[in-house]
């Protein structure tokens, strides 16, 4: 596969807050520092935020590659995902992202094949295999 390359561009707006868009996108998000550092502003997308978002989004759709290939039956799938900001040797890292999908069968007899694909998407993930935070996979699988 050819390379891809996925443009962002910033513009910094005033005190800890900016803006990103692409030309490759309609819409923007305002960012900022977080408000557990100093300066920090509530209520708006933050860098970590946003890598716990591409992480979670990232897994959500090589599950649905996934489980198309494998034309796995589902009613619903969402996730939650919580990323884990933590200082280690001085420096702050988000060290852990849970996810925590939640997937809806269509048949019962599809719940260990189901969890097979959602364990195998987050293999996949690309985004997961491009970072050193540890992914952990808590899944619940109703019918």
């Amino acid at each position: 596969m050819e390379p891809h390359y996925y443009n962002v561009n910033l513009n910094w707006i005033k005190d800890r807050k900016g803006e990103i868009s692409s030309l490759e996108l309609n819409d923007t998000i305002e960012v900022a520092t977080p408000p557990q550092f100093p300066k920090g502003i509530e209520g708006i997308w933050s860098p970590e935020h946003l890598l716990t978002a591409a992480v979670n989004s990232c897994f959500m759709t090589t599950f649905l590659s996934i489980a198309e290939n494998s034309k796995l039956e589902f009613s619903s799938f969402n996730c939650e995902a919580k990323g884990k900001l933590e200082q280690v040797d001085g420096k702050f890292i988000m060290s852990e992202i849970v996810l925590a999908p939640v997937l809806v069968l269509t048949k019962e007899a599809d719940k260990e094949r189901a969890e097979r694909i959602l364990q195998k998407s987050e293999a996949a993930c690309l985004i997961s295999n491009s970072i050193k935070s540890k992914i952990t996979l808590l899944t619940t699988i109703k019918y």
